[in-house]
């Protein structure tokens, strides 16, 4: 990491790669819009459908199955509706079901009345209880009423990973449609639709290297259509999603999902080392250090921890002062520390979960910023503790 101060906040967003920057610079100087027929037009579309194809090999989809929006938190919006149809004789979805871990975007239940929108239960590492869920699709499919599940691929707090592929069959059984928000696991391990099984995934751009501003939802298959899209206009993606694409934000995320893509392998084994000495550092600065999520699969880049009697704001401000950049939770939800929802559903204690800190490593982290985040970790929690004591003494 270049520069004095050290950001270790790739989760909420990391650093834009120089292929996405250079690819956005190409698309502002292109005039065209895509609808159009004209030469501009083509070359404008051109841009999209190459970016389309880039962004569907990095989950291993059809390109066609990709349908741009502006990001994730649309992405989640546009899947969680009623609205999907496999056939013309299907009725509507009756329930929305979604894990108690779920980003804020899928916790508010997209286009589904608030009555019809059901949290099902996680286990002490943050993982779906599955036969809670599966006895949950057994009722369903008892009552002959259709449900859209949506569990998330990868925690954006703890990094630990949700067991989609295994959830799919029960879903699917009850006639459902599933849903996983991929947000943070694109482009930190390898997806694959049809080995996950999803019908839908969300993807975001910003998270792997693109601009803000762009996003996906990719469809598993051609059978499934949206009956009433979010976005109603032009007809745009295929009538899935009505406006004049954003074509510098796409072009950007094309690259970058391209870029990702090729260093997927290498990063991952080379984070998942930088995450084991992080935690290990940890451990040897307070022995008394919870990880979240330990002892579960989960991302090769985030670190989620607290330390027993330290409130996460006082260490945030701590680290910050010192020049380092990491978070408590989620970034996105008022720009303030509070409660994670993610470790209360995993029934970690208040005043643990008070102090939990995120670090999330990026492909720009190396492993001197290891070393230097220890380093400043170590006096913060030395001078945390000394006024401790002499405030009880």
């Amino acid at each position: 990491m270049t520069g004095s101060r050290l950001y270790l906040d790739h989760n909420a967003t990391t650093p834009l790669r120089p292929e996405a920057r250079a690819a956005m610079l190409a698309a502002l100087d292109v005039t065209g819009s895509a609808s159009s027929v004209h030469a501009e037009g083509r070359a404008a579309r051109r841009i999209v459908e190459e970016a389309r194809e880039k962004v569907a090999s990095l989950v291993g989809a059809a390109a066609k199955a990709v349908v741009f929006v502006s990001g994730a938190t649309e992405a989640n919006a546009t899947a969680l509706t009623p609205h999907w149809r496999r056939g013309p004789a299907d009725r509507p979805l009756e329930h929305c079901l979604v894990s108690a871990v779920e980003h804020a975007s899928v916790l508010a239940g997209g286009r589904f009345a608030p009555d019809r929108v059901e949290m099902l239960p996680v286990d002490g590492a943050g993982r779906a209880d599955l036969p809670a869920w599966s006895a949950r699709m057994a009722d369903l499919r008892q009552a002959n009423e259709r449900p859209l599940v949506s569990l998330m691929l990868a925690n954006n707090e703890t990094g630990v990973l949700q067991p989609v592929a295994a959830l799919a069959e029960a879903v699917q059984a009850a006639g459902g449609v599933l849903h996983a928000d991929a947000a943070q696991a694109a482009g930190k391990i390898a997806i694959s639709m049809a080995t996950l099984r999803a019908d839908l995934l969300t993807l975001s751009g910003h998270k792997l290297g693109g601009p803000f501003g762009s996003g996906a939802l990719v469809l598993a298959s051609e059978a499934l259509h949206l009956a009433e899209p979010l976005i109603a206009g032009g007809g745009q993606e295929r009538g899935a999603r009505a406006g004049t694409e954003n074509l510098p934000a796409i072009a950007g995320f094309g690259a970058a999902a391209e870029a990702a893509a090729r260093d997927l392998a290498a990063e991952a084994v080379r984070q998942r080392a930088l995450q084991g000495r992080l935690e290990a550092g940890l451990g040897r600065i307070a022995p008394d250090v919870v990880v979240f999520g330990q002892g579960a699969e989960r991302l090769p880049n985030t670190i989620c921890f607290a330390v027993p009697g330290i409130p996460a704001e006082t260490t945030l401000m701590a680290l910050d002062l010192q020049g380092v950049a990491v978070s408590s939770g989620s970034a996105c939800s008022s720009g303030k520390v509070r409660a994670s929802h993610v470790l209360k559903a995993m029934a970690v204690v208040p005043d643990l979960a008070s102090g939990a800190i995120r670090v999330s490593l990026g492909r720009s982290t190396a492993a001197e910023d290891v070393e230097r985040f220890l380093a400043v970790f170590h006096r913060v929690h030395r001078t945390i503790y000394e006024k401790r004591r002499m405030r009880a003494a």
